[in-house]
């Protein structure tokens, strides 16, 4: 369990009601949020909706509807399916009555299977985080980021092109809650812009109007890597995809919707 001071915690709930710290916010302005945290605050409230089995969190998709503020929210949320063997969440976090963010988190039944001994993950294709010589950001470039540490194996944070960075999660998203693994896994998702940039960040705003994480498996460990790309369209849209994996192996792929605007 992650031990952190409750007042350096992100959001503190309260009922329904959501006190946002200014741990929250992001890059492209001090009063929105970094993507990570409504992304990881939906999944944690998800995860805390009983099953009739056990299930693991295997797809988390969030619709930035409006930029979320730094300021009290509120949330709704919603059993859409539920079943012996799946269970789809439905969540909407509001701002003085305005949807912000919608998200539907899926679940799947953990029930071990008599697998091929050839069905693995795929294994590694880079340094782990702990590997001497990785790069480190000298420059934070929101709240959100500096609860974080960041290692590139290769490319680097808001540096132009791909890229293969490792992340890892070190403040607390709710207070007095521990960080569960898929939060570990979506709050790193969300860097997939920033992780393959192609174009210039003091120049170009590249925000995330969505994210869709999918994992075959739970990750490992507090170090979520990505292996991303960018691709821009000319026409004000763009995608940046990311392969994720922890130190086992690959798990998962998360995916972003850009809109593409000049400074």
């Amino acid at each position: 369990m992650d031990k952190h001071p409750v007042s350096d915690a992100v959001y503190r709930l309260d009922g329904n009601r959501i006190i946002t710290s200014p741990h929250a916010a992001g890059p492209w302005n001090p009063h929105m949020q970094h993507g990570s945290a409504p992304s990881a605050l939906v999944t944690w409230l998800a995860e805390q909706q009983p099953t009739s089995s056990p299930m693991a969190v295997t797809r988390v998709t969030i619709d930035l509807m409006r930029p979320v503020p730094v300021a009290p929210l509120t949330y709704e949320i919603e059993v859409l399916r539920e079943g012996r063997k799946i269970q789809l969440v439905g969540i909407r976090l509001l701002s003085n009555g305005t949807v912000v963010t919608t998200a539907t988190v899926l679940k799947v039944r953990v029930e071990e299977q008599p697998l091929p001994a050839d069905i693995k993950d795929a294994p590694l294709t880079v340094p782990l985080p702990d590997a001497p010589g990785l790069s480190e950001p000298k420059d934070h470039s929101s709240a959100f980021v500096s609860g974080m540490t960041i290692r590139a194996v290769h490319g680097g944070f808001l540096t132009l092109g791909p890229g293969a960075i490792w992340y890892r999660a070190n403040r607390a998203i709710i207070e007095g809650q521990p960080m569960s693994q898929a939060m570990r896994a979506v709050i790193a998702s969300d860097f997939s812009n920033g992780s393959s940039s192609v174009l210039s960040f003091k120049e170009w705003t590249f925000l995330n109007a969505d994210l869709s994480v999918s994992m075959a498996r739970p990750p490992v460990g507090d170090w979520i890597l990505l292996d991303s790309e960018t691709w821009i369209g000319p026409d004000g849209s763009g995608l940046a995809a990311s392969k994720l994996a922890d130190v086992n192996g690959y798990f998962g792929r998360a995916v972003q919707s850009l809109v593409i605007e000049r400074r």
